[in-house]
């Protein structure tokens, strides 16, 4: 099953334009910046939204199409879709939550028993939802959508509601039921631990746009765009240009880097992340004289703030992540020389 969505809206000042395709077994994270347009594209695919033109196809069955004047209903788009606060009737029990999503009354009641074990909610069956926690409602919300027999799951940021010490065991369990589900799932997040747990494919929106689709992993450990980078959670990014022999000049960190291949056409920033950034003895290729900021400890590591010759503020500062125990001995070196691997560099363009 493969769904189709190109579709345009204008907002005024905001303009959405969004073009992707999706499969079944493919759980894709639309990731971007609050206002980017997530949400109101899961809108337009729902039928809650009307775009201004475009077309959105799942298999043959075709959702909306503006020259062909076609613009199925909600309830005939057989589109399931978890609002961020799981939209449960409060007045009914999670019995009678699920059983509303039920089309066939003849088995009605026998998809209701089903979905109440399959997502783990017995003993739960007379509560209402001020009764549950943030999981279990959950759970019921997306046992109402799946007893209407979805062919698309759209999931607008399902664990907004929750508790941090709830998330991780609520992330485990929709993983596994996302595993089970059978057609394209669209799951929308600010996120990205969320993204990089329960997607296999990202597709970023910037301001509006989206950026062709790609793994997930490769959003994280090559990304290409500026846009990706930053929400790929890089926290070392600088202005950059490409010189006449093949290196970069970083602006913002003062150095020129040898990046090991040429650089894209359209550069403008380069990026490295701060795992990757190593404590070196004196100067050498892509090395840079740093000065020690801010020391903090975590638990098992110690993040360390730098100036660069290019200054100490904003972008012109590197962030690094070393072993706890490594950093008393370079504590008081000043400079404190950095390298920054060829091999690790992120060379990127403002957009694709």
């Amino acid at each position: 099953m493969r769904l189709f969505v190109d579709v345009h809206k204008d907002l005024g000042a905001f303009k959405l334009d969004v073009s992707f395709e999706t499969e079944s077994g493919q759980i894709t994270g639309l990731l971007g910046a609050s206002g980017c347009g997530k949400s109101m594209t899961l809108r337009c695919i729902a039928g809650i939204e009307k775009p201004d033109r475009g077309r959105i196809v799942l298999d043959d069955r075709v959702l909306f199409d503006s020259e062909r004047h076609i613009d199925l209903p909600p309830q005939k788009r057989r589109v399931g879709y978890l609002f961020q606060n799981y939209a449960l009737f409060p007045n009914m029990t999670v019995v009678q939550n699920i059983a509303v999503g039920v089309r066939d009354k003849k088995t009605r009641r026998e998809t209701v028993e089903r979905l109440v074990h399959t997502l783990c909610l017995e003993g739960q069956e007379k509560k209402y939802p001020r009764q549950l926690s943030g999981g279990q409602q959950q759970r019921v919300a997306l046992a109402r959508i799946l007893a209407s027999a979805p062919e698309v799951l759209l999931l607008d940021e399902p664990f907004s509601a929750l508790d941090s010490y709830l998330k991780w065991q609520v992330t485990a369990e929709m993983e596994d039921l996302l595993g089970q589900f059978g057609g394209p799932v669209l799951f929308v997040s600010h996120a990205r631990d969320e993204v990089r747990q329960l997607c296999t494919h990202a597709c970023i929106l910037d301001q509006g746009r989206t950026q062709p689709m790609q793994p997930v992993a490769q959003l994280f450990e090559r990304p290409c765009t500026l846009s990706a980078c930053l929400l790929s959670g890089c926290k070392n990014i600088s202005r950059a240009r490409a010189t006449s022999d093949g290196k970069i000049e970083a602006l913002d960190w003062g150095a020129i880097l040898d990046p090991g291949q040429l650089p894209p056409p359209g550069l403008t920033h380069v990026a490295v992340r701060s795992h990757s950034v190593r404590p070196a003895e004196g100067p050498g290729p892509n090395r840079l004289p740093c000065k020690v900021e801010r020391a903090t400890e975590n638990i098992f590591s110690t993040t360390v703030t730098l100036s660069t010759p290019g200054g100490g503020q904003g972008f012109s500062r590197l962030r690094i992540e070393l072993e706890k125990d490594r950093w008393p001995e370079l504590a008081d070196k000043d400079p404190l020389w950095l390298e920054l691997p060829a091999g690790d560099l992120l060379l990127l363009t403002q957009d694709a």
